[in-house]
């Protein structure tokens, strides 16, 4: 009987491939929160409505070519797109056309830029990457833990506020309360305030925020 011959250390290359994986997802991570933040840049010293739209259309392609879903991902925006309404039609008042389209624009250009990073981006991950970005700053008193998870925290809000206000509105719709908007923004107020304080109470129990 003739035995096979060894295979060689499969452990050692499987370890080799998950850290070459690794070394991938984190520069990938960094990648993306670097583009976050040139696009921030970007929005604020850039100028004019034709600018603001052609960073909008790049950030929607980018989500496109991500595969995010574009209907479930403008539901759960309606309130930013909301808020960009609201918002173009007082400077398109006040200031004239280009200024609302450019306001618009850019404010939707950030919030699915930042609903792009967390949908695509683990959030052991994200925070990792921050926490060591920040750490330099420990020396002056700085805890990159907690900055790296209040960052994140923050990118999770804006879209977690819309998908709630969202079903809520859904809800109300499903009742026909929908035309009176105190009907549905007060429990969607109620439900973000009671699951941010269900986070705080988390945190702390884990004395995060000690």
């Amino acid at each position: 009987m003739t035995r096979a011959a060894p295979s060689g250390p499969s452990r050692p290359a499987s370890a080799e491939t998950s850290r070459r994986r690794a070394a991938r997802t984190h520069r990938a991570t960094v990648g993306k929160l670097l583009a976050l933040a040139a696009l921030g840049i970007a929005v604020v010293v850039l100028r004019g409505p034709w600018t603001a739209v052609l960073s909008l259309a790049a950030v929607i392609t980018c989500a496109a070519v991500a595969r995010l879903p574009m209907r479930a991902t403008a539901r759960a925006l309606l309130p930013v797109l909301v808020t960009a309404a609201l918002a173009a039609g007082y400077q398109w008042v006040t200031r004239g056309p280009d200024l609302a389209v450019e306001v618009a624009a850019d404010l939707l250009t950030l919030v699915l830029a930042a609903t792009l990073v967390t949908a695509t981006t683990p959030a052991d991950r994200l925070l990792d990457v921050l926490a060591r970005a920040i750490r330099p700053l420990r020396g002056v008193g700085v805890n990159p833990d907690a900055v790296a998870l209040a960052v994140t925290l923050l990118l999770r809000t804006v879209p977690e506020i819309a998908r709630v206000v969202g079903e809520v509105r859904e809800a109300a719709r499903a009742r026909g309360l929908e035309r009176d908007p105190r009907l549905w923004l007060t429990p969607a107020v109620l439900r973000v305030v009671g699951r941010a304080r269900d986070q705080g109470e988390a945190l702390a129990a884990r004395g995060i925020l000690d």
